[in-house]
């Protein structure tokens, strides 16, 4: 792997010679999280009657004991709905007996609008490059620390997201927006997104649809999500 693409931060995509963030360790949560009662839950532990194969079909993912794990060419999984600004919860584990390194442990990620992903990985004692370990915006942007959690373990993701904007032209005029909080810690503190995730790469916006949907990532790697649930934001402030 070589990095070769520039990015507004001024290092090159996955570059190895990047910073790491600091590892701290999480105080110990009190997990499933309950979803509130203006929440949409996308996954309950039952079945996966809200998501989608790419094509559109029934979800190829398996349901186990309280959770939907991927299986190998199963392919992405979608939600059955769009959503647009949103606060997100997701709970996920890496595979208990974890084997190769960097990027080939419990792999996988949360796309939001199927676009904008937050990296699922095993990066207990694990090294890759900083912009693709957990909790990363994927290729942009690394957490501001490591807050992973042995594998086998349950994880939280926590993310406020607020949508890209486009004019009427298709020009962008405020890009996407993300906070995240990784098993309780801050991570990423409304930071800008400049345009789809992608590896290796760097692509500029593109306009799109206001609600699309989200997207949890087949990577080769049985990574397990279970109690999915959000709530949609308002997307303007009330006039007076």
């Amino acid at each position: 792997l070589e990095a070769t693409g520039q990015t507004p931060s001024g290092w090159l995509i996955h570059d190895m010679n990047r910073p790491r963030p600091p590892i701290v360790v999480p105080a110990p949560q009190t997990l499933p999280v309950p979803a509130p009662s203006d929440a949409r839950v996308l996954f309950d532990g039952t079945d996966l009657n809200q998501w989608r194969s790419a094509d559109g079909g029934p979800a190829k993912w398996v349901v186990g004991d309280g959770y939907m794990e991927s299986v190998p060419d199963s392919g992405y999984l979608f939600s059955a709905d769009g959503f647009g600004d949103i606060q997100l919860h997701v709970e996920w584990a890496a595979p208990a007996n974890p084997s190769g390194k960097g990027q080939e442990r419990g792999n996988s990620g949360v796309f939001l609008m199927s676009k904008y992903e937050i990296q699922v990985l095993d990066c207990y004692q694990n090294d890759t490059y900083p912009d693709g370990q957990a909790a990363a915006i994927y290729g942009q942007h690394p957490p501001l620390v490591n807050a992973c959690l042995p594998p086998g373990e349950w994880q939280s993701y926590d993310i406020v997201f607020r949508r890209p904007r486009f004019n009427s032209q298709g020009e962008v005029t405020s890009p996407a927006l993300i906070t995240a909080l990784h098993n309780g810690v801050l991570v990423h503190d409304d930071r800008e997104v400049w345009g789809p995730t992608s590896w290796l790469q760097h692509f500029p916006y593109e306009s799109h649809a206001d609600r699309l949907p989200l997207a949890l990532q087949d990577h080769g790697n049985p990574v397990r999500y279970r109690n999915i649930w959000l709530r949609e934001l308002a997307e303007k402030e009330p006039t007076p």
